[in-house]
């Protein structure tokens, strides 16, 4: 699109372009797929679904593995990947949890012994849980508005803001910069550098860079119709965070192993069972570690667990979630998986997501029935 740079691209008038687009602004690298398993359409139509539409570039949803409501906007089609914004950080989670259950990485032990370039910092003392479940004691602001928080310094690190002469050169660059301002292990505080942390030590523990890493663990055993890419920074570090792109149906088949204990659509255990279940039990304290916190980000009475968000402590209901209305809803009890991605205005807009989380409970209740 003319006129979209890297200074201008999260502009609310350039997002739908940009999301969609991300290969033609920044540079990438390929998670690539395996086979393709193709997703049945149901044969019932249940009929009247629907969720809120106004920036709604694709929504989903399946019921046992079978498509129930599928509908695009715009130029959006089936086979576009769209930028998945902090989805992608589920994305990590599950890798990191296929590398704990291969024995390859250890959940317990501490950052600084997979990243020793990071002694000294922030991260001294934190652990690989503490990343999982966001609990580090970093000074960070997610403060997307303010140009001059950490995320956006963040987003200068990786090449999605225009660089100044103080930019970091690199992510890596920019987490040895950060430091700490509290216990590691206290109340859950969002920041995306703690999954960036999180997708570094997975490559030191795997052994490889996160774009091969992702696909010989995950992306190639889900049935994906197409590869997934993410976008890296000036020397070739993915951006974890948020840097993902995929199509809706890939993320709705990464949406149906989570619904079945981490087993593809194959019945191939992919991401172990007990790592599936913990994301939805939660940890003994995850749930008094979200109340704990400074914001509940609209979903009181929830927790933060592995990288994923859940509306009700405990129960059967766990979420991806991304800035501008992206949204994965996954109901195990129901076999159900929604998937929603969005170009909201606003970064984050608690409104429109608790619609979107009401639309998708009210979808669930009815196809279940």
């Amino acid at each position: 699109m003319p006129g979209v740079t890297t200074g201008n691209w999260q502009e609310p008038a350039h997002l739908r372009w940009s999301f969609q687009h991300m290969a033609d602004l920044f540079p990438v690298a390929t998670i690539a797929r395996g086979a393709e398993i193709p997703l049945p359409v149901a044969e019932a139509d249940p009929g009247g679904l629907s969720v809120p539409m106004e920036d709604t570039d694709a929504w989903l949803v399946l019921h046992r593995g079978a498509v129930v409501a599928e509908e695009y906007a715009g130029t959006m089609t089936p086979a576009t990947r769209h930028l998945l914004m902090s989805v992608s950080k589920s994305v990590v989670g599950l890798v990191a949890g296929i590398l704990c259950g291969q024995g390859r990485l250890d959940e317990g032990a501490l950052v600084t012994s997979y990243l020793p370039d990071l002694a000294g910092s922030g991260w001294d003392g934190a652990t690989v849980r503490d990343l999982l479940d966001m609990r580090v004691g970093i000074r960070f602001s997610e403060d997307y508005l303010d140009p001059a928080s950490e995320v956006r310094r963040l987003d200068e690190s990786v090449g999605w803001a225009e660089r100044g002469p103080r930019s970091p050169a690199h992510l890596r660059a920019f987490l040895a910069e950060l430091r700490g301002d509290r216990p590691h292990g206290g109340p859950f505080a969002y920041s995306s550098a703690i999954t960036d942390a999180l997708g570094l030590v997975c490559e030191a523990a795997g052994g490889a860079a996160f774009p091969g890493l992702a696909s010989d663990l995950l992306w190639s055993r889900i049935g994906a119709a197409h590869d997934a890419y993410v976008t890296v920074d000036p020397v070739g570090t993915s951006m974890y965070d948020g840097g993902i792109c995929a199509t809706p149906r890939d993320l709705a088949r990464l949406g149906a192993l989570v619904a079945a204990g981490g087993r593809s659509l194959t019945g191939e255990q992919v991401v172990p069972a007990a790592w599936v279940d913990d994301l939805f039990r939660g940890g003994p304290d995850s749930a008094s570690a979200f109340a704990a916190a400074d914001h509940d980000h609209g979903l009181s009475g929830g927790s933060y667990r592995g990288q994923f968000w859940s509306p009700a402590a405990g129960g059967d209901v766990v979420l991806c979630l991304g800035i501008h209305g992206q949204m994965v809803y996954v109901d195990r009890a129901r076999e159900v998986v929604g998937v929603k991605l969005s170009s909201w205005p606003l970064p984050v807009d608690e409104v429109r997501g608790r619609a979107d989380l009401a639309a998708f409970r009210a979808i669930a209740a009815r196809v279940a029935a």
